[in-house]
């Protein structure tokens, strides 16, 4: 389909120019990046790259709408005259969300409601059935989105949500998301060339996204699409653009990506996760306490997400890691860079360490910074108040 499209692909707020760049480097045009995502036009087959290719993204929705309203009954006749049996069929389940900013109506989830009415009204008009409704896997996303005046009704063409590799099976607490992590390794700079170490690596996020980043492994290519059950699925075009993925993948061998974690029932998630991604030859895993264990090369990039310290004992013991995580860096991590994502911003002033770049980025609602830090000899230790 050579007709151009209009899209919207949310992100992690933080990571909208990332995305932005990702995304003309896939050949869309219309780049419009705006707080929470970014804005896109392109042809359907830009549509299937984003969704197979896009490392930051959390889903790509096709923008089907998008009109001035004042009441419920605008919101469902925008949805009415939509031709929904010519997208789908009947046979397939939906749901429909509902998402606003500054909306003067009374009720998003009566909003749903109608949008979800106008549906299944289009539907008994055009062939006298209707269809099902399913909150937990539906086939078919509909997300409305509402600002005071404007409406916006996209068709999701993800399904589940990107950041879904499909290769996690274990996971320890509070895992990181997977574009969150991509999105992070993007901002560090880190090259494929480059010693990377997770020290408290967890379930293995940040490995396993920087030796796909590394072999140039498409993230969308172990799990299915919401583009999939629609009627102008291109089966042999989908086939045609995984078959080039699959070509330009890189040998998984000689790379310099190291994780360790003191649990061992941590690294059995993490080793779990790395075999259905593929990646045991990529990445080398061992346990060790992060305030003990050596660089693994006299540069690199260290990466960490320490915990965040929501519970007043974990606060406590936080209080003693950070200073000590500076002393170690200082004492066996001279000529690495350094980066911590967290929460926790006592972490700039308890490490002891003078950072030299301070990130804002968001994990979900929790506003975090990813902090940097040049570890150059007896320079960044901050002095003693």
């Amino acid at each position: 389909m050579k007709q151009v499209f209009h899209y919207f692909a949310p992100c992690p707020r933080g990571l909208e120019a990332m995305l932005a760049e990702e995304l003309a480097a896939l050949g869309a045009q219309q780049i419009a990046p705006t707080d929470g995502g970014v804005g896109f036009s392109g042809d359907w087959a830009l549509m299937y790259k984003a969704n197979l290719h896009s490392r930051i993204a959390s889903r790509i929705l096709w923008r089907l709408v998008e009109k001035s309203y004042r009441s419920e009954d605008d919101v469902y006749k925008a949805a009415r005259a939509i031709d929904w049996p010519a997208l789908f069929g009947v046979e397939r389940t939906i749901k429909v969300m509902v998402t606003g900013v500054g909306s003067k109506l009374r009720s998003l989830d009566f909003i749903a409601l109608k949008v979800k009415d106008a549906v299944c009204d289009n539907f008994r008009a055009a062939c006298g059935e209707r269809p099902s409704v399913d909150t937990a896997t539906p086939d078919i996303r509909i997300h409305a989105f509402l600002t005071e005046r404007q409406q916006t009704l996209y068709l999701d063409t993800s399904g589940e949500a990107l950041f879904k590799r499909g290769y996690r099976r274990m996971t320890g607490d509070a895992p990181l998301r997977e574009n969150l992590a991509a999105g992070i390794l993007r901002l560090t700079g880190w090259q494929p060339e480059e010693t990377l170490l997770d020290p408290m690596c967890g379930s293995g996020t940040f490995l396993i996204e920087a030796a796909m980043m590394a072999c140039r492994i498409a993230p969308g290519l172990k799990r299915q699409f919401a583009f999939e059950h629609l009627k102008n699925f291109d089966a042999p075009l989908w086939d045609k653009l995984r078959a080039e993925a699959v070509a330009a993948e890189l040998p998984r061998k000689g790379l310099h990506i190291y994780g360790s974690d003191d649990t061992p029932d941590v690294l059995l998630a993490a080793r779990a996760n790395i075999a259905e991604a593929g990646l045991q030859e990529a990445i080398v895993l061992e346990e060790a306490d992060a305030l003990e264990r050596s660089a693994p090369a006299e540069q690199g990039v260290l990466i960490c997400n320490p915990p965040y310290g929501i519970r007043l004992e974990e606060q406590a013991w936080l209080d003693a890691l950070y200073p000590m995580l500076g002393h170690a860096l200082k004492q066996r991590f001279s000529g690495w860079r350094a980066y911590f994502f967290t929460a926790d911003l006592r972490l700039a002033k308890l490490i002891r360490l003078s950072a030299s770049k301070r990130t804002v980025l968001f994990n979900g609602a929790l506003e975090a910074r990813l902090f940097e830090y040049q570890m150059v000899a007896g320079s960044n230790r901050k002095p003693k108040e």
